[in-house]
């Protein structure tokens, strides 16, 4: 499971934040969250379909923005059917998506997205909470 994300193969781009330690690509950040990803921190509209045997469902722009404060670059959005966005990184020319599990075989597209800012996805005070929970116990694992 730990290889199942979109661009793991160039996900190499070292962390410029280092306030995780162990925290040195966004290959370490996947396995990490891998056990901190929870229903708590799903979308509320998807807690109800949250297993963990699919941890990243619900988990896109909290983690995608988490990935920018560490390692930089933009986070862009895969327009949905429903009218919002799955989020993604793009750090040093470099494309990720360490939320794709939730997709299982299913292909994105993720050519021409449009960028994704926090101030409005942050918007949503439930959004930003869940954020700040996901670093939290990011920080709290790595900082013991």
């Amino acid at each position: 499971m730990n290889d199942r994300f979109y661009g793991r193969e160039r996900a190499t781009v070292p962390a410029l934040n280092h306030d995780y330690p162990g925290i040195e690509t966004p290959r370490d950040l996947y396995d990490a969250l891998l056990g901190l990803w929870c229903a708590e921190t799903c979308a509320p509209r998807m807690r109800g379909d949250w297993t963990p045997d699919n941890p990243t469902l619900g988990q896109c722009s909290i983690t995608a923005f988490l990935v920018q404060d560490i390692f930089g670059g933009r986070v862009y959005g895969v327009p949905l059917k429903d009218g919002g966005f799955h989020c993604f990184n793009v750090v040093e020319g470099q494309r990720f998506d360490l939320t794709s599990q939730q997709f299982g075989d299913g292909k994105l597209n993720y050519d021409g997205c449009p960028e994704q800012f926090r101030e409005v996805h942050f918007a949503r005070e439930e959004k930003r909470a869940r954020y700040e929970k996901l670093r939290g116990m990011l920080k709290e694992k790595t900082n013991p």
